[in-house]
């Protein structure tokens, strides 16, 4: 997966051999182009770049700064697939859910730095091989305000690289 951002583009390698449901909603969501100008709605400095609220966070149609992050997408939430063998480290790409470990739908966070409580609560679904260095500019928000960035950056575009 190639998210275009502000400063150029981040490559995830996605990994179905640890979530093969996720995988296949994130990849049916970026043909559908439903992630391209979805806002990075909370940004935590030292910690992650949440993103991919569909319903709520594109910055060019239906942006909504109250309900940007409690939104997902039309698909149905996916049941976890929690990885035991794998850890929450700089560069991993993550399911954002609710409480309900069975509620991730479309949104995503990318690690700034490892966070071990979060291995095998969060399911894994990716990990970026170029570009983190742009994902560290990413705008940071209030860590006030859990981390919610006032005027967001946004993925630009997104696409799968074998779709060429």
């Amino acid at each position: 997966m190639i998210i275009t951002l502000k400063d150029g583009d981040v490559t995830i390698a996605l990994r179905p051999d640890l979530a093969p449901k996720h995988v296949a909603q994130i990849k049916k969501l970026v043909r559908d182009h439903a992630y391209d100008n979805v806002a990075f709605h909370r940004v935590i400095d030292g910690f992650m770049a949440q993103t991919g609220d569909v319903k709520f966070g594109n910055m060019k149609k239906g942006f909504n700064a109250q309900a940007v992050g409690t939104g997902g997408s039309d698909l149905p939430d996916l049941p976890a697939e929690f990885s035991q063998t794998e850890h929450y480290k700089r560069g991993v790409v993550g399911m954002a859910r609710s409480q309900d470990p069975n509620s991730a739908n479309s949104q995503f966070f990318i690690m700034f730095a490892p966070a071990p409580p979060l291995d095998g609560q969060y399911t894994i679904v990716g990990n970026v091989v170029s570009g983190m260095e742009l994902v560290d500019h990413i705008k940071k928000g209030d860590e006030a305000d859990n981390g919610t960035v006032s005027d967001p950056d946004r993925m630009i575009k997104v696409r799968i690289a074998a779709d060429k």
